[in-house]
């Protein structure tokens, strides 16, 4: 699963975050796929500078943000209930009930032609005896 989460950078008693889209399986610090901002607790007040088009686009991919970033995003303006992206194929408009129904009847039903029967003349011969 992918989060997006806080990777702790700086000094010792001076944290300074990065917002990163790791594995959960990564640890906290460790391997990331992409770092999409920052987090600064010590300004007064706290710094955040997050790229909202790359997490909206993680989001909408999937991405599971932390309590924390979820906070962050909050307060950076991220909207968290992103939507994926529409396809770019145009979608052909369904006909209507009715219009399915009368298509599917037409093509069940062949078209018979009325069968016209050629007309019997009654001959009568005549055996001359």
């Amino acid at each position: 699963m992918v989060k997006i989460r806080l990777k702790r950078m700086g000094s010792h008693k001076k944290p300074f975050y990065r917002v990163v889209v790791a594995d959960s399986r990564s640890p906290r610090d460790g391997r990331f796929i992409e770092e999409i901002g920052y987090y600064n607790p010590l300004k007064d007040p706290a710094e955040i500078k997050i790229d909202a088009e790359k997490a909206t686009k993680w989001l909408a991919n999937g991405a599971q943000a932390t309590d924390t970033v979820k906070s962050l995003l909050k307060k950076a303006g991220v909207e968290l209930t992103a939507k994926k992206p529409a396809a770019a194929k145009p979608v052909a408009e369904k006909p209507a009930v009715s219009e399915v129904e009368e298509t599917a009847v037409e093509e069940a039903a062949p078209v018979v032609e009325e069968a016209v029967e050629p007309e019997v003349t009654e001959t009568t011969e005549t055996t001359e005896e």
